[in-house]
C-alpha cells in the first residue's frame, strides 16, 4: 500500500489506516476474538498505521492494539494514541456511559496540562505493553465535547503547558509527531494559528457530504505543512448505506435535507457506474495534504468490504460532480 509523509517529519503512514474505536466496544460489545481477527485483517490488507486512544473502551482498545502489534517488527508499523483524558478505577456500577459497551472499569477526568499529558503517555505505555508511540493526538479538545466555557479552560491548559509537553516528547525522540484528534474545524484553526502541528486527525469534516474543512483549514494546513488524517468518511454511515430508513449523519438520524442530498449523490454515482461508498472512501486521498484515510470497524468482513472500495475505479473528473453547489442544483 502506498505511503505518505506526516508533515515535515520523516514518518510515513499507509494511505489507509485502522481506527481502534470499534474494537473498544463503541456502540456495541466487541469480544476479544473478533477484535484480534479484525486487526489481522487490517494487517493482511496492507494497513501499517494503527490509531487508538485511552478513551476507546477506557483502555480496552489500547490493550488489544498493543497485544496485536507486540509480535510485529517495530519498524514495520506506525502507532498513534491520544492524550487529554486520565482514567481512575471505579466500581462497576459507577462506570460512566460514553457509548462504549462493556468498557474497562474506569471513570475519566479531562487534563490537557503538562503533567496530565506526561501521565497519560506513561499510562498508555502500560496499557499497550509497547515501548514506543509514534504520534500523539490531543483528543477531543473543543466545544463539540466540552461546551464553550470548559473549552476555554482546557484550551488554556494546552497552551500553557500541554504543548510544551508534546514538544519535549518530540524533541527527545520519544514520539515522532503530534497534533489534534478532533471532529470540529474551529479548534483546529484556533490551535494551528498559535502553534505548529505535524498532523490533525479530523473526523467527518472533510467528506463528500461535509466540506467544513475546505474553506480555511485545508489552506492553513498547506501553508503550515500540517498533514491531515481523515476519519468518518461515511459521515456516520449514510454515505455507505445511502439514504435508507434509519440512516445516520453525524451520529444522529439524518434529516430530510441530508437524505435528499445523499439521494442526489447516489444518482451521480449510478450514472458514473460505481457505488457512492467508493467515491466517499477515495475522495480525501485526492487532496495532497491528506496523509491517510482512517477506517474503523470490529468486523473483518466490513473492513474487507471497505478495502475493496479502493479497487473500484472512480475517475478523478467524477469528484467535481459532488461539489455541494452542484448537488444542490440537482435537487431542483
Amino acid at each position: 500500500m502506498n505511503k505518505r509523509r506526516i508533515g515535515t517529519t520523516a514518518l510515513e503512514v499507509t494511505e489507509i489506516s485502522f481506527g481502534g474505536a470499534a474494537i473498544g466496544g463503541l456502540y456495541r460489545a466487541c469480544p476479544r476474538e473478533p477484535a484480534m481477527e479484525t486487526l489481522q485483517t487490517a494487517w493482511d490488507g496492507g494497513l501499517r498505521y494503527f490509531d487508538t486512544a485511552p478513551f476507546y473502551g477506557f483502555g480496552l482498545s489500547e490493550r488489544r492494539t498493543g497485544d496485536f502489534l507486540r509480535e510485529k517488527p517495530r519498524s514495520s508499523y506506525v502507532l498513534s494514541t491520544k492524550v487529554g483524558r486520565l482514567f481512575r478505577p471505579v466500581p462497576e456500577d459507577q462506570v460512566p456511559d460514553h457509548s462504549y459497551v462493556d468498557p474497562l472499569p474506569f471513570a475519566l477526568d479531562y487534563d490537557y496540562s503538562y503533567d496530565g499529558i506526561m501521565r497519560s503517555v506513561d499510562f498508555s505505555y502500560a496499557r499497550l505493553g509497547l515501548n514506543r508511540i509514534d504520534i500523539l493526538f490531543v483528543h477531543d479538545i473543543g466545544v463539540y465535547t466540552h461546551g464553550v466555557e470548559a473549552t476555554k479552560i482546557h484550551f488554556r491548559q494546552l497552551m500553557d503547558g500541554g504543548l510544551k509537553a508534546l514538544e519535549e516528547l518530540k524533541s527527545s525522540g520519544t514520539i515522532s509527531a503530534y497534533g489534534l484528534g478532533v471532529n470540529e474545524v474551529q479548534i483546529c484553526l484556533d490551535v494551528l494559528r498559535r502553534a505548529p502541528l505535524d498532523c490533525i486527525l479530523l473526523a467527518s469534516r472533510y467528506s463528500l457530504l461535509d466540506r467544513s474543512a475546505e474553506a480555511e483549514l485545508l489552506p492553513l494546513c498547506r501553508e503550515r505543512q500540517t498533514s491531515l488524517i481523515i476519519g468518518g468518511v461515511f459521515n456516520s454511515g449514510i454515505l455507505a448505506t445511502g439514504p435508507v430508513h434509519g440512516a445516520h449523519f453525524d451520529y444522529l438520524p439524518a434529516s430530510k435535507d441530508i437524505l435528499d442530498r445523499v439521494g442526489a449523490m447516489e444518482r451521480i454515482a449510478g450514472e458514473g457506474g460505481y457505488p457512492l461508498a467508493a467515491a466517499a472512501f477515495q475522495f480525501p486521498l485526492h487532496e495532497p495534504v491528506v496523509a491517510s484515510v482512517l477506517t474503523g470497524t470490529a468486523k473483518p468482513a466490513n473492513l474487507t468490504r471497505n478495502l475493496e472500495l479502493l479497487d473500484i475505479e472512480v475517475p478523478a473528473a467524477e469528484f467535481a460532480k459532488y461539489d455541494p453547489y452542484t448537488v444542490v442544483q440537482q435537487l431542483g
